[in-house]
């Protein structure tokens, strides 16, 4: 997984305005862009971490939310 495809992943779930408030770094609050975070987030690791442990929060809430599918009783 690339981090393009992280940062695009939380930015279509969450929107801007939740991700500069979730994580709050100047390229996700003042005029948000793909490439200028893909270019903080390259050259500042803590930002990077903080990104990748957002997204995988996101994967396992997601999980957690899918309706568990009940076993047909057997006649």
């Amino acid at each position: 997984m690339t981090l393009e495809s992280i940062v695009t992943a939380l930015v279509t779930h969450y929107g801007w305005p939740e991700l500069g408030a979730r994580i709050p770094v100047r390229c996700f609050t003042h005029d948000p862009s793909i490439a200028s975070s893909l270019k903080f987030l390259r050259k500042t690791p803590w930002a990077r971490d903080k990104v990748e442990g957002l997204y995988l929060f996101m994967l396992r809430d997601a999980r957690r939310r899918e309706p568990h599918a009940t076993p047909s009783p057997s006649r």
